[in-house]
This record gives C-alpha cells, structure tokens and sequence, in this order.
C-alpha cells in the first residue's frame, strides 16, 4: 500500500507529490516549519493527509518544546499550532487534526505526566492509523455502489496519496475491484497542476486499474455518449447542509452529471464535516499563486503579465449530490436533517442520521 505521509526516526516522512510521476522519492521534515511549507507548496495534499501531516507537524513542534513549564508550553503549543492552521485554510482535517492534538495535550497536562511530548507523537500516530481504517470502511461502504462494469469519472487525487493510505474515493474504486467487478476509470487531467494526470493515473496504473486519462473540458461529451455511469470525487470540507468543497471543477462536473442524470458521489471521513459552517457559502475558498495558471513548472503557457485568478476549490450544491459515502454508511441526498445536528466546539460526540 502507498503510504506518502508517516513518522520515523523523530521526524515526518513524505511522498514528494511534486515530483511525481517522474520521480519517487521522499522529503524529511525535521522540525514544523518544513512540515508548514511542505503542506504550502503541496509536496503533500488531499485533506486527509494535509490533517495527517499537521499533526504531525504538531508533534514536532512539541519536540522543540520539550522541557517547558506546562503553562508555557501550552501557550507556545497553541502558537504554532496556529501557524500550521494558517497553511491551507480550506482543508477541514487539518484544523480537526489540530483541534485533536490540542485537547490531547490539555489531557496529558491534566493528568500532570511532566514530558507531554511522547503522548502527542503517540496521538499523531493514532491519527494517521485511524485514517487508513477509516478509508478502508468508507471503501466497503462505497463498493455497494459501484456495478460490475462501470466506468468512473474521478476529479483530482482522492486516493492513497491524498490521505495517509487506501484512499477515499479511489478506495472505492479499488474495494470494487478487491470485490472482482470489473470497472473502468477516466481520469480529469484536473488543471491547476493536473492531479489527475500525475497522481490519480500513477496509483491506479500502479493498482493495474482500467484508466483512461482525459482533459478537464471533456466529461461533458463523455457523458453525452453515456461513457460515463458513476461519477465519484473526494472532500476538503462538507458544510452542515451537505455543500461540498472539494478541487476547482468539481461543481461542474456535478452541473454535468445532474443533467445527464448520473449519480454524483462524494467519499469523505466525518472527520471533512464541519458544523459550524451552515452552507458551503461560509467555506473558505484558499487562492493560489497566478503562476499555476499562467505556468506549469516554470514553463510559461501565457503572455507575459497575463493576469489569472486561481481559486484552488469550489463548491458544490448538496442538491447536485447524490449521496456522500462516510465510514459510517451512505448519507442519501444530503441536506441538514440527514446530516443530524451540528456538533458543539470540542466535544467528540458528532450525530449523523443515515
């Protein structure tokens, strides 16, 4: 299994996204500050492991803090804390990881252990074990979904690279075919800086998974040809309603599947929901740098001084989503009665109804 985000020897070990499909190799992060720019620059992404790795990050950062008074160490845990929450602003695991990591320390500080570091490298750890239990279940729960003989549409990277392994909505994808349905991928190039064709095609070629690699401006035509049946896509955060945020066009492509009356999925952990947003409408929308859109890997694709506006996420209507697969069960067109109720600030008992 792909593992792009894990712990040794003291310090946070990635998969270089960047540098994928052309070369596999990996980047240390020694102290929080390289984890930040590690997060920033996307060497590693997808929310999941964007949580993953903030808790990690978190953990090392509690290294640097190691023999503090308690008092102290907590003001300067909740700084940095802080800082690493400031990396990608849309990303909802990484503030739950965070949130995590902070009531972990009140805990151990309660119960008056004197070297609170341990315990929080421990809670890190736990984080990223949970992630890949947690889409292995969302993966089980999906596969009902998917019939023998599909063909997927798939946006972005939602898969093992995009969370700390297995995947959320490629783990549907590859339960299926654990499940022996014989299924198909096409694959969204997915412009900023094609995901799709340099990490969703890698894992599933790697998985010897059916795929077929397209450009963003084709799915219409395909599902005008009903070459598409299912269309399924990750998370970066799910309002109360249901209104998903997830890559720069994904609304589209669920525009274009409503109208061609194919089912729309999302694949995301409950720990992508956010109650306190009560629509997408209040889920920041993180913008990029010009140069992703005008450029790709220093090479120029635009006049000089072009301006571009680079939204990195958009939105997505839970109306147009026809359900959203959790590891707890599928949440059939979503809206804020079948979601539950929202869930108070710090506590850990969330409500789902399915």
């Amino acid at each position: 299994m792909i593992r792009p985000v894990f712990w040794k020897n003291n310090s946070l070990v990635l998969i270089d996204q960047n540098a994928l499909p052309q070369k596999e190799q990996q980047v240390i992060c020694s102290n929080y500050r390289q984890a930040i720019a590690a997060i920033k620059d996307l060497t590693v992404r997808g929310a999941p492991a964007i949580g993953v790795a903030a808790a990690f990050a978190a953990a090392l950062g509690a290294q640097e803090l190691a023999g503090l008074p308690p008092e102290k160490f907590s003001k300067k845990f909740d700084r940095l804390c802080d800082e690493i929450a400031r990396s990608r602003p849309t990303a909802r695991n990484l503030f739950w990881a965070l949130e995590r990591m902070k009531t972990k320390l009140a805990d151990l500080q309660r119960k008056g252990v004197k070297n609170p570091v341990t315990g929080l490298v421990a809670e890190a750890k736990l984080i990223c074990a949970e992630d890949i239990e947690i889409n292995k279940r969302i993966g089980q729960v999906g596969c009902s979904l998917i019939d023998d003989g599909d063909s997927v549409l798939t946006h972005c990277n939602a898969g093992a690279l995009a969370t700390a392994g297995y995947g959320t909505a490629l783990g549907v994808i590859y339960a299926a075919r654990a499940a022996g349905k014989k299924i198909s991928v096409f694959v969204d190039e997915t412009r900023r800086v094609l995901q799709g064709a340099r990490l969703t095609a890698w894992e599933l070629k790697k998985e010897k998974i059916p795929a077929t690699l397209i450009t963003d401006n084709m799915a219409g035509f395909l599902m005008q040809q009903r070459r598409i049946d299912k269309v399924i896509v990750g998370a970066d955060r799910i309002a109360a309603n249901g209104d998903t945020a997830n890559k720069i066009g994904t609304y589209s492509l669920a525009v274009l599947a409503a109208a061609h009356r194919i089912p729309f999925y999302v694949a995301a952990p409950l720990s992508t929901f956010d109650f306190t947003m009560k629509t997408g409408a209040e889920i920041p929308i993180e913008e990029r740098a010009p140069v992703e859109v005008t450029g790709f890997r220093g090479v120029p694709v635009a006049p000089g001084g072009m301006k571009a506006y680079n939204p990195a996420f958009d939105v997505t209507p839970a109306s147009l989503i026809t359900a959203i697969i959790t590891e707890k069960g599928v949440i059939s067109r979503p809206d804020t009665r079948r979601l539950g109720r929202p869930y108070k600030r710090g506590k850990t008992n969330e409500t789902f109804s399915f």
